[in-house]
């Protein structure tokens, strides 16, 4: 995992390096009143010195680990030669015009990504990894990040923060793989096989620090509970952080076997970037941006394709729809921020108590809908409630309406159930038996679950 957009990677909502201007703070040697503005980079002026102070202990504490470990390093690597230069060259020269080439689709991933982003850089800075002495790693990554800096422009002391990772994360992966060597010599299967594994080890070194220092700062950055999609990213930001790897470990390779050949990779990585940018356009048409689940589209699209499943099979088929009770009232007591972390940390609930197959998907405001193919009325039941109660279970940190710590608890919700085919053979039957279930719910005293009514007579007036 690589740092995520540098406003995330300390979590929370973030707040901007620039001091407001004092109007009692005067410019040296000049007249009195005149306003003066630090410079937003100065490091007294970093946003980091207004985050939680086990924050900014864990970013100092870190880094000074991580500096430590990189000097050590660096005093005891072996004397360049000839051709760690060239190879240096060859990937700084790929990552320029990946980077170059890319940079519109980068900020764009950027923008658009909330939590984890992943760098696709690390096809150069883990094959630098496994092929440069220490010192030519860390060159690599400040070729990379000097980039990156003016390209994307965040916070310093965040950028500093991950440009530190990159760095610890080259160092010691390298150390791994020079630890297990010799490497490519080998002419057997068996020697295949160790370089696979040490290849694989490196690379598991070499994320293990990354999600430990983005991943922590992270989690204790976030003013509401975190999660492990929110700190670790989602199955395929992962799927990503594994291919990248993969294919940088390919370019070491290459360098070392047909140096040339790296040529191909730079348009690998070209045309690797903007398929990952498609992928991510594509996932954010079917995510509601603000809890990271299926948004109304995209669980419809889901929804009616488990629907024909079921059709064609004679299965049982299930729709709940959960709706919070009383959220208006959290947005009036604790403000909107307050709220939206309770939908987010609902919606985290929904995805761990169900089912891989259950589809969950919001509808709206406060309401939730979940998708639960091949099962009976009993196990029906048995969900929707264990559902309940993981909602009321719940405890979600979070900010009053003057930025306070604060948590909500105790929260109900009201549960509509509709079952296929006996509430509804379509999907839009389904939906209009659980609003009707819900209703019942909400009339009979709220935080419980209600079966849709089996007639059109016994439906509630709206």
């Amino acid at each position: 995992m690589h740092p995520g957009p540098d406003d995330a990677v300390t979590g929370g909502r973030g707040a901007s390096s620039r001091r407001q201007p004092d109007p009692a703070a005067t410019t040296a040697g000049g007249p009195p009143g005149t306003v003066w503005r630090d410079h937003p980079y100065s490091p007294r002026n970093w946003a980091l010195w207004r985050r939680r102070p086990r924050v900014v202990a864990f970013f100092l504490a870190s880094e000074a680990i991580a500096l430590a470990v990189l000097a050590v390093s660096l005093t005891r690597s072996p004397a360049l030669v000839p051709r760690d230069w060239i190879n240096f060259g060859i990937l700084a020269a790929g990552a320029t015009i990946h980077i170059q080439l890319t940079q519109r689709q980068e900020e764009r991933r950027r923008n658009r990504k909330k939590t984890v982003l992943i760098d696709l850089t690390a096809v150069w800075t883990f094959s630098a990894a496994l092929i440069l002495p220490a010192p030519l790693i860390l060159l690599v990554i400040f070729v990379i990040r000097l980039q990156h800096w003016f390209i994307a422009r965040r916070p310093a002391h965040n950028f500093i923060f991950s440009s530190i990772t990159h760095g610890l994360a080259g160092v010691l992966a390298h150390l791994t793989y020079t630890a297990l060597g010799p490497h490519l010599l080998g002419t057997g299967w068996t020697d295949f096989l160790y370089e696979f594994g040490a290849i694989v080890l490196t690379g598991a070194i070499y994320e293990a620090i990354q999600i430990v220092y983005v991943g922590g700062a992270l989690a204790l950055g976030m003013s509401s509970e975190p999660t492990v999609r929110n700190v670790l990213g989602s199955p395929a930001d992962n799927m990503l952080e594994a291919i990248t790897i993969g294919l940088g470990a390919v370019t070491a390779i290459l360098l070392a076997v047909v140096p040339p050949m790296v040529a191909v990779m730079a348009v690998v990585t070209v045309v690797f970037n903007r398929l990952a940018e498609l992928d991510q356009l594509q996932n954010d048409v079917r995510t509601d941006p603000k809890t990271g689940i299926l948004n109304m589209r995209g669980w419809s699209e889901t929804a009616e394709r488990a629907l024909e499943r079921t059709a064609r099979s004679g299965d049982q088929l299930a729709l709940l729809m959960v709706d919070l009770d009383h959220f208006k009232w959290i947005n009036d007591t604790y403000g909107h921020p307050a709220g939206d972390d309770v939908l987010r940390t609902v919606a985290q609930t929904l995805d761990e108590v169900t089912r891989p197959s259950d589809s969950v998907g919001r509808f709206g405001g406060e309401e939730f809908l979940i998708l639960l193919p091949d099962i009976d009325e009993e196990a029906t039941r048995d969900a929707a409630e264990r559902i309940r109660i993981a909602i009321a279970k719940s405890h979600i940190v979070t900010t009053d309406k003057r930025g306070d710590p604060a948590t909500i608890a105790d929260r109900t919700t009201s549960i509509g159930v509709a079952r296929y085919p006996r509430h509804g053979d379509t999907l839009d039957r389904l939906l209009q038996a659980a609003d009707a279930a819900v209703y019942l719910a909400k009339e009979n005293g709220r935080d419980q679950v209600s079966f849709a009514p089996d007639t059109p007579d016994e439906l509630p007036a709206p």
